[in-house]
């Protein structure tokens, strides 16, 4: 029966051993585990942070170019609008100058007729239809022409406006001129004109020139920046999507390792429950457990006729000693 309590003694000393030795080696593994998942929660955390981050500067990077797309649109729009006008008083203008040069020429030539003879300039003669000359030469007689149209028969349709001012008239009449003289000067008044027009044509035509080739290269280039960023949007968009994917994965993730980090936890838990005591009570379990296997030892002995007396002399000595 003392063999047997020893052997049982022994196993349960055994089994202390695997226990603790087995909950250190669990705490330990589980206690780092969870030192893993603090700092993966943290990396996981500060991914995540940037991500929002990241997304949210997308996000308003991507609205500031819709907006600056739509105002390159309304400007391209208005630009059009103000082409359009521009060239349409260009040409009202060059319709209102040459209307004003025809008249002006028509009645030169007329004041020639009278004044001077030379340089007078007859219309073209009238062009005869194939049955209008059959019939002048059987002696008929012609219908007769509708006078030209326009002002005073001079044929010119309309005369609008000009921006050329004439000069002030004189405040009196002067001295008497000569007829020739008067003539004259009306006609040197004509030219000048004349002249004004042309310079205002001129400067006219230049100006269109200019505002159209000023207008073709904003166009030129305003088709270029709403294709870059036009680009620039959809990459931008592509980047954001991504990075909301990428966001979701790391969100997934933290999930799953919260999820992880409360059952290591918990395990952690039930470890100390299960351990605590084994480990704060081992020392005391095993000296207790030594001291009743050397007790039973000596009960063995005497059991078998030993001699203790010398052994119980040196042990009280050893007390003494304590």
């Amino acid at each position: 029966m003392v063999e047997e309590m020893v052997v049982t003694l022994k196993k349960e000393q055994a089994d202390d051993d695997n226990k603790k030795e087995y909950c250190a080696t669990e705490l330990d593994t589980s206690d780092d585990k969870k030192k893993e998942l603090e700092h993966a929660l943290e990396d996981l955390e500060t991914a995540i942070a940037k991500a929002e981050e990241g997304i949210a500067a997308l996000a308003s990077e991507i609205a500031a170019l819709e907006d600056g797309i739509k105002e390159l649109d309304k400007m391209v729009v208005e630009a059009t609008e103000q082409r359009k006008t521009e060239n349409e008083d260009y040409t009202e203008l060059m319709a209102q100058d040459s209307a004003a040069k025809d008249v002006m020429n028509f009645a030169k030539n007329r004041l020639n007729k009278f004044y001077n003879p030379k340089l007078y300039k007859a219309p073209p003669k009238r062009e005869l239809t194939e049955e209008e000359r059959i019939t002048v030469n059987m002696g008929g007689t012609l219908a007769p022409t509708q006078p030209p149209a326009g002002i005073a028969g001079t044929g010119i349709a309309a005369l609008v406006q000009s921006h050329v001012k004439p000069p002030p008239a004189p405040e009196t009449y002067g001295e008497y001129k000569k007829k020739s003289e008067e003539n004259s000067g009306v006609l040197a008044m004509m030219d000048l004109l004349i002249k004004d027009l042309d310079k205002e044509m001129t400067q006219a035509t230049a100006e269109e020139k200019d505002g159209q080739a000023d207008y073709e290269q904003l166009m030129k280039d305003s088709a270029e920046k709403r294709a870059q960023d036009s680009k620039s949007h959809t990459d931008k968009q592509a980047a954001k999507a991504n990075m909301e994917a990428e966001l979701q994965s790391h969100q997934d993730t933290k999930a799953s390792t919260e999820g992880e980090m409360a059952a290591t936890l918990e395990y952690i838990h039930s470890l100390h429950a299960e351990c605590d005591w084994l480990i704060q009570y081992y020392d005391l379990r095993k000296e207790s457990r030594d001291s009743e296997i050397d007790a039973l030892g000596k009960a063995r002995a005497v059991l078998s006729g030993a001699d203790y007396s010398l052994l119980q002399k040196k042990s009280s000595h050893l007390r003494k000693r304590s």
